[in-house]
C-alpha cells in the first residue's frame, strides 16, 4: 500500500552526534532541538506558518519537557500548532513517523512537522516520594544508566538481550568484530570528499551553540566520539559479561543530538521540496514484540509487517537500514531474513555513530533516503529494536521521475 502522506525532499535534517558528556552536553535537548529547527527550517525555505501540527519524540525528561510538543514550536515561532509527544524508547522516531504519517492520512492536518531529540548526558536523577515507605523514604533512579542496566520485567541489563540472542543463533565474537570492521568501512564512505553524503542533510559544520542560545560555544566538523576500531583492537576486547560474546566493540555508545523531519500531503510535497523530481513514498509500517530478554530478535516480526503492509519483499528492497546498539542485531537479522549483511547500512549506523534513543530511527531513515536518492530510485528498510524486547520498521520508496524508478 502507501500512504497518503509524502515526505518532501530534504525537508529533514539532524545534528551531528556527540558521545555523551561531549560537545552538546550543556544543551537542555529540546531548546536544542528547537534551536535547530528554526534554523534548518529558513535554510529550507520552510515558513512556520506552513506547519499546521507537530510530534516531539524523545526518552530522556529535560528540564521543562513536561510541556512536550507545545512548548518546542513555541521555541521556534509556531506559537499557535500543536500536537503530542512521544516516547518508545528506540524506536521513537519511527513510532513518531507512523503517528505523523496518520495525522495527514487521517485529514487531521496537512503538515506535520516529527522533530527527535535526546541528551543521554547528565541524566536525570528521579526521587519518587513514597509516604508509606520505611520513614516516608521513597524510590530513586538515575533515569539513563539504571534503565540501560535493569529491565524491570526480568532484571536483566540490556547487553544480556544480545548475549541471548547470540547463544540461540550461535554467533561468536569474531562474527561481531569483522561486523563492526565491515559497518566502519560502510561509515567511512559517509565521510568521504568532506563529508559528501552526510551534509547533504547535516548542516557541516556545525556551530555548537552555548546554553543560552546567545553565542557559539565551539565548533563540530561532524559527529564526535567516534572509537576507530582496529582488528588488533579488537581482538584484545574481553567479553563484557563472564562466558559471553558481546564485547564493548561489539556495541554502540550513548550520544547526544537531534533529528527531524517533514510529512505532508502530496499536494503540499512538491512545494515543500528541495526537488520536485523525486517523490518519497512511504508504504507500511510494522511493530512488534518479542520474548523477555531477547530485543535484538524483535527487529525480524517487525520488518515482516512493514514488508507484508508494502506487499513487497526483503529480496525487492534496495537499501536496509538499522538500529544496531549491538553487532548481533545485523548478523542475525539477516541470518533469518535473507537480507545481505555486507549491505546493509551504507554510509553509517548507530553502531558506530552513537545512539541519542530518540533521534536514531530518524538520522537512519534520512540516510536511507539519502542512498536510494543516489541509487535513482527505489525502496528501502529500516528497522530498529527498542527497550521492552519491541522493535519497529517501516518501509519507504524514493521514486525519482527522470528515469521512472
Amino acid at each position: 500500500m502507501s500512504y497518503a502522506a509524502r515526505i518532501p525532499y530534504g525537508a529533514y535534517w539532524s545534528t551531528p552526534f556527540a558521545k555523551w558528556q561531549g560537545s552538546l552536553a550543556h544543551l537542555n535537548s529540546v531548546e536544542f532541538a528547537a534551536w535547530v529547527a528554526k534554523r534548518e527550517l529558513e535554510a529550507r525555505s520552510i515558513t512556520v506558518d506552513k506547519i499546521d501540527h507537530a510530534i516531539l519524540g524523545m526518552t530522556i525528561p529535560q528540564h521543562h519537557s513536561f510541556y512536550g510538543a507545545p512548548w518546542l514550536t513555541g521555541l521556534f515561532g509556531a506559537g499557535s500548532v500543536t500536537g503530542p509527544t512521544i516516547c518508545q524508547a528506540c524506536a521513537t522516531g519511527t513510532r513518531g513517523l507512523l503517528a505523523a504519517t496518520q495525522e495527514i492520512a487521517a485529514g487531521l492536518a496537512t503538515t506535520t512537522l516529527l522533530v527527535t531529540c535526546d541528551r543521554t548526558s547528565n541524566g536525570p536523577h528521579i526521587y519518587y516520594p513514597d509516604p508509606t515507605g520505611p520513614g516516608g523514604t521513597g524510590a530513586a533512579e538515575d533515569w539513563v544508566m539504571d534503565n540501560f542496566s535493569c529491565d524491570p520485567l526480568g532484571g536483566h541489563a540490556m547487553i544480556d538481550t544480545a548475549e541471548n540472542v547470540a547463544a540461540k543463533h550461535g554467533v561468536s565474537t569474531d562474527q561481531q568484530h569483522d561486523l563492526v570492521l565491515r559497518r566502519q568501512e560502510q561509515y567511512g564512505d559517509a565521510l568521504k570528499h568532506d563529508r559528501a553524503f552526510q551534509k547533504r542533510y547535516m548542516t557541516l559544520p556545525f556551530a555548537v551553540p552555548s546554553a543560552n542560545f546567545k553565542k557559539t560555544a565551539g565548533m563540530l566538523e561532524g559527529d564526535e566520539g567516534i572509537v576507530t576500531s582496529t582488528v588488533e583492537g579488537l581482538a584484545r576486547l574481553r567479553p563484557v559479561r563472564k562466558d559471553g560474546s558481546v564485547t564493548y566493540g561489539g556495541q554502540t555508545h550513548p550520544a547526544d543530538g537531534n533529528a527531524a523531519m517533514v510529512v505532508t500531503t502530496p499536494g503540499l510535497a512538491d512545494e515543500l521540496s528541495r526537488d520536485k523530481i523525486i517523490m518519497i513514498e512511504i508504504l507500511g509500517f510494522g511493530g512488534s514484540r518479542t520474548k523477555l530478554a531477547f530485543m535484538p530478535e524483535a527487529t525480524i516480526p517487525a520488518a515482516a509487517g512493514a514488508l507484508n503492509q508494502a506487499g513487497l519483499k526483503i529480496a525487492d528492497m534496495n537499501a536496509i537500514k538499522s538500529h544496531n546498539p549491538f553487532a548481533v542485531n545485523d548478523i542475525v537479522f539477516a541470518k533469518e531474513t535473507g537480507a545481505k549483511l555486507a549491505t546493509m547500512n551504507n554510509f553509517g549506523s548507530s553502531l558506530i555513530w552513537g545512539h541519542p534513543q530518540g533521534p536514531t530511527a530518524v538520522r537512519s531513515i534520512i540516510e536511507m533516503i539519502e542512498e536510494l536518492v543516489l541509487r535513482g530510485g527505489g525502496t528501502g528498510l529500516f528497522q530498529g529494536c527498542a527497550a521492552g524486547d519491541t522493535a519497529m520498521a517501516v518501509v519507504i520508496r524514493v521514486r525519482d521521475q527522470r528515469n521512472g524508478r
